[in-house]
């Protein structure tokens, strides 16, 4: 016998794990009334449900129709978890007709499950469906394994419903229902405890006698508690829903800021390539240049001829290459006049330049035109990291003997002066 149980487990994983069964009451009812709606509803009460099975670090393993299946590593989480559930959805139910109102009804087990790829197998999962079905719509009933977990840590009132037989459960099931919770008010919970085997007509009887001569005092009594704490119900189901509100608002901002740095990261990568392309520009413009020079070194110089004919376009050679030197601003009030050195390449009639400002958050652009009869424009801006833009001017000038002297002015009217020369 040992042989064939190993061969029969050989390949299965088993775990301990506490399984909460929903689905809704009187699902076909409503499905008959009003397919359409009924959908809706519950299509809106299935997300909210996942959102606080994820915020109790759950896991919803299996749906099918109007049933759901979730899987807790902690009891004390999976109780919380259908608590709030059933907090939740109340609050979305009262916006509907009592008779179109989507209710579930929620069982929860600690049991020995086996897994199935994603799905869980085995007693630990039917108990807690048979469980499910035990509860009241809008009420929650919980195994005794459950139970003994969560007694001293969560501030609930139970119901014991006894020793309950299932269908295709081997054993009675020792069985609670929630019948309030802390700050929550009451849980719909049967009105009749199951009795346990035991006891003849002598103790129904002198039971029902008993109910008679109560009732009357405590049907006042049960009408305005259950007032209050249908007030404190909705009060605390309301505060739920704000929950998970503001936990789906946590989520969208951090989405916010997390594209947000991927779009500064790629700006700054887009920068680097841009200075790099420059660098790389002004090294092979210094190597040209030196070749040149190394070049009429040993070439015999030839007297000097003054030109008789107008001045001839300037060649993509002449313009074309890397200028640097000093643009200054002039004083403004309150302002002194200052200088700095920032550089630009020409090349097939443009001009273009970027550096950092004195801000390491301030990026510097330069971009314009250059002719072939060497008229320079030139239009320069500051850009901060949130994409804003400052220091606007426009500058116009020359470019003659390899040297671009330009002016202009911001558009407060402060002066600037451009004097380069190619490297």
């Amino acid at each position: 016998m040992a042989e064939i149980d190993s061969t029969a487990a050989e390949g299965l994983e088993r775990k301990l794990a506490t399984i909460l069964s929903a689905d809704v009451a009187e699902y076909s009812r409503l499905m008959a009334q009003d397919e359409e709606q009924t959908l809706r509803t519950f299509r809106g009460h299935k997300e909210v449900f996942e959102k606080l099975v994820a915020l109790h670090r759950g896991r919803v393993f299996n749906t099918a129709g109007d049933a759901i299946l979730a899987e807790f590593g902690s009891a004390v989480e999976a109780v919380r978890c259908a608590t709030e559930i059933q907090a939740a959805l109340r609050t979305r139910n009262d916006q509907l007709p009592e008779d179109r109102q989507v209710r579930f009804r929620i069982g929860v087990n600690l049991g020995d499950v086996m897994l199935q790829g994603e799905d869980l197998l085995g007693d630990g999962v039917n108990v807690a469906a048979r469980l499910q079905s035990a509860a009241e719509p809008g009420g929650i009933c919980v195994s005794g394994s459950v139970y003994d977990q969560i007694r001293n840590k969560l501030s609930l009132s139970f119901k014991p419903l006894g020793d309950m037989s299932f269908k295709n459960i081997p054993q009675a099931v020792r069985t609670f229902a929630i019948a309030e919770v802390e700050g929550l008010g009451m849980l719909p919970s049967p009105e009749n405890t199951r009795q346990r085997r035991g006891g003849g007509l002598l103790k129904l009887t002198a039971a029902a006698v008993g109910l008679l001569l109560i009732a009357g005092g405590a049907a006042m009594w049960t009408y305005l508690d259950q007032h209050r704490s249908k007030v404190e119900f909705a009060r605390e189901s309301q505060l739920a829903a704000e929950k998970l509100i503001a936990e789906e608002a946590r989520q969208r901002a951090e989405a916010e800021r997390l594209a947000a740095e991927r779009a500064r990261q790629q700006a700054d990568r887009e920068r680097r390539q841009v200075e790099e392309e420059m660098r790389r520009l002004a090294d092979a413009e210094l190597k040209k240049t030196a070749a040149a020079e190394q070049t009429a070194a040993l070439v015999p110089s030839k007297p000097v001829e003054v030109p008789t004919t107008p001045v001839q376009p300037l060649s993509a050679d002449e313009r074309d290459g890397v200028y640097g030197g000093q643009i200054c601003y002039g004083p403004a009030p309150a302002v002194p006049a200052r200088c700095f050195k920032a550089q630009a390449i020409v090349q097939k009639g443009r001009i273009t330049g970027q550096w950092s400002g004195r801000d390491r958050n301030v990026t510097m652009y330069l971009a314009g035109d250059v002719t072939r009869a060497g008229d320079v424009t030139i239009h320069m801006h500051g850009e901060r990291s949130d994409g804003s833009r400052l220091a606007v001017m426009d500058l116009a000038g020359t470019l003659q003997d390899g040297r671009i002297d330009a002016k202009g002015s911001f558009l407060n009217g402060r002066s600037v002066t451009l004097t380069w020369r190619r490297n």
